[in-house]
């Protein structure tokens, strides 16, 4: 089964590590996601950029409207994600836990819906 994590960060955490230890951890999480991706647990992952640079979409009843940055102002954002592939949300669990993250925000687990049994579901083929 796949699982997303959804990593959120509160920069102001980030911004409290001594000169040189974000670099360090983010080493030590390529190195992790490189042996997870080798073992083809990772499917894929991505850093995102800072909220500010977001623009949000809403369309309520027919009018579009898009607005600069995130839709909410929280202490925490998105960051990034992982794409990863487990036996059980236990199992997904533990491979979030190998990321340093949660230290500094949340680390979000979610599973996957199968869009090809909603696709059967909905008449879509």
């Amino acid at each position: 089964m796949q699982y997303l994590t959804l990593i959120h960060i509160d920069p102001a955490l980030l911004d409290a590590l001594p000169a040189g230890e974000f670099d360090r951890l983010m080493r030590g999480c390529f190195a992790k996601a490189d042996a997870l991706r080798d073992s083809g647990c990772l499917l894929g992952s991505q850093q995102l950029e800072d909220p500010a640079s977001a623009r949000t979409l809403r369309v309520r009843d027919g009018l579009a409207r898009v607005t600069d940055g995130p839709f909410a102002e929280t202490r925490e954002f998105l960051a990034g994600f992982n794409l990863i592939e487990a036996d059980s949300m236990d199992a997904a669990m533990e491979i979030a836990r190998q990321f340093p993250w949660a230290r500094f925000g949340s680390i979000e687990v979610r599973p996957v819906r199968d869009m090809q049994v909603v696709r059967g579901r909905v008449g879509a083929g």
